[in-house]
């Protein structure tokens, strides 16, 4: 049996086809038709108000005229620099309907990176926070000289009035000094938004346009713009729909996922697209919100990262809810370990947690687990509709591996990339030809069974050699994760004094709560001891270091480059 057998089709749902018809449009197409299909259902829900699809269409139509006037179009680039709030929606949803592409911002980057996306990316627009005006953009005012607009907004803007006047009295509403920077503009997007010219421009925009500039997590080097077609966005969009069945207008969406990476900014695209309203989550880590709006507004769909989802199983107003309206609980973006899926499942229902594999690359989504059919917990599931994956050797990248065996996973798809934004060398890096077809070369490690399932072992990168022998840190931490002791934890490598090219396995690790106050060299060799009990000797840890917390990146990963010692 081959790769090219798709053995994973015997294993879809019933009626799920091995390729649909995608689209021949561009995003703006579906966008329009999900925004008027419904005008008087609810788009967004943002801290106790409702913002109906009307209203988002008004409000974007107005942003894209105005820059539509202002001269941008296609082949112009717009950011979006602010957290889960309406602001986001409005300018995403404007900036496509005026034709140009949108970059996404994490609000944690430092003024010189914000300076180095905007400058690679070739900003033109700049759409923020007051706040991050005063602290992120101010410093690099005069090292972005292709930034000519900078439209800003405030988080309270879309608050009910009383939420808002309170937090304005009680200064729980964060605000920045707005000030002049000589030749650019800055306005208010309010305005623009609530008092414009709602009529749409009229645009020239083809599938091959390009739809949004997403940049990578940057963890070697600086982040790479990753560039994705309207072809992609839809395509993607549609793989989506279709394996889940989101009905237009039947479905609640909440997620945690931050609207800059690129698992959220698709939950809105998608949410947009087919006429679903969406719980917006400014602070993924405030749980008691996040269970408040998903009773409040019935949600069906939760996306999560792992690690949120096991902080809401720490929050009991998460853990008594009914969770009979809830469908599904996508889990992407990191490892989520067998014995945690089994103890949410036992919260809110066997079987509802389907993981899911992407990257930005991507579009994201590659896979998922079937949302009717058995689901094999560990894995991430078989390849979408219209997708083809492949494991390749690691060394080369050109030989295929066997079923059951390790090597890097390849994608083909009509959801991968163009390539990197004014990258040649790192595209035809990434983007290679097997047999007449383009591949995605992943980097993550993985391998297929023979049902076509496909199992996560590793970032090539947290990939260890200790001895001469490969040790994946996810499989170290699957077994690590079973020790009721161990909440949170996390696998580096460190230099191996003693012989040169081999490593250490370093564990950090966070004590679940009724553990805390045990002896900490006792936990330590308890947790040693399963590890020898369950592992071969080369894997198991030789430093351990307890943590108070494992640090997690905005998305909620866990953040191994800040556990790394400084080179």
């Amino acid at each position: 049996m081959h790769y090219d057998d798709k053995p994973w089709l015997k294993h879809y749902d019933q009626g799920v086809e091995a390729d649909i018809d995608i689209s021949p449009h561009t995003y703006v197409y579906l966008l329009e038709q999900g925004l008027t299909r419904f005008p008087e259902k609810p788009a967004l829900f943002f801290m106790g108000k409702a913002i109906s699809f009307r209203d988002l269409d008004q409000m974007s139509a107005r942003l894209a005229g105005y820059l539509a006037k202002s001269g941008y179009g296609p082949g112009d680039v717009a950011g979006i620099h602010m957290p889960n709030i309406p602001q986001y929606l409005i300018a995403l949803a404007g900036i496509q309907r005026a034709g140009m592409a949108a970059t996404g911002i994490s609000m944690l980057l430092k003024p010189r990176e914000l300076a180095h996306q905007l400058n690679d990316s070739g900003a033109k627009v700049l759409v923020t926070l007051d706040v991050f005006f005063e602290q992120t953009l101010w410093d690099v005012r005069d090292q972005v000289p292709a930034l000519e607009k900078v439209l800003y907004a405030n988080v309270g803007d879309f608050m009910p009035f009383i939420k808002r006047s309170l937090g304005s009295a009680l200064k729980k509403i964060p605000t920045g000094n707005i000030r002049p920077i000589p030749g650019k503009t800055v306005e208010p997007i309010l305005a623009i938004v609530k008092e414009g010219d709602a009529t749409k421009p009229d645009i020239n925009l083809t599938p091959q346009d390009t739809c949004l500039i997403q940049y990578t997590g940057g963890t070697t080097g600086l982040p790479k713009g990753v560039v994705l077609t309207h072809a992609n966005i839809v395509a993607n969009v549609e793989q989506q729909v279709y394996w889940s069945k989101f009905a237009n207008g039947e479905d609640v969406f909440c997620s945690g996922f931050p609207f800059f990476h690129m698992a959220g900014k698709m939950i809105g695209l998608a949410a947009m697209a087919t006429s679903n309203p969406q719980c917006l989550i400014p602070d993924p880590r405030n749980t008691k919100h996040i269970a408040h709006e998903i009773k409040a507004h019935n949600a069906t769909v939760l996306v999560n990262v792992p690690t949120l989802y096991q902080m809401l199983l720490e929050d009991p107003a998460f853990v008594s809810l009914d969770f009979s309206k809830v469908r599904v609980c996508v889990s992407g973006a990191a490892p989520f370990s067998v014995d945690a899926i089994n103890r949410f499942e036992k919260v809110v229902g066997k079987g509802k947690v389907v993981e899911v594999y992407g990257m930005t690359e991507t579009s994201p989504l590659s896979t998922s687990n079937p949302y009717l059919n058995p689901k094999k917990i560990g894995s991430v599931g078989m390849p979408l509709p219209n997708t083809h994956i492949k494991i390749m050797d690691v060394e080369t990248g050109a030989q295929e591996m066997p079923f059951g065996e390790e090597g890097e996973i390849v994608v083909n798809g009509p959801q991968v990339m163009a390539g990197y934004h004014n990258k040649p060398e790192e595209t035809n890096h990434a983007l290679r030809e097997h047999d007449g077809k383009l591949w995605m070369h992943t980097g993550d490690i993985g391998r297929m069974d023979e049902d076509g399932y496909i199992y996560l072992v590793d970032r090539a990168k947290d990939m260890l050699i200790v001895g001469g022998y490969k040790v994946f840190s996810r499989e170290v931490e699957e077994t690590l994760s079973q020790v009721p002791a161990v909440e949170l934890c996390a696998i580096i490598g460190v230099p191996n004094p003693e012989k040169q090219g081999s490593e250490t396995v370093k564990a950090f690790i966070q004590v679940a709560g009724e553990f805390k106050g045990r002896d900490k060299g006792q936990l330590e060799q308890e947790i040693l001891a399963y590890c020898q009990e369950n592992m071969s000797p080369y894997k198991v840890p030789k430093i351990v270091e307890f943590v108070d917390q494992i640090p997690l990146t905005a998305v909620g990963k866990v953040d191994k480059k800040a556990l790394r010692p400084p080179k």
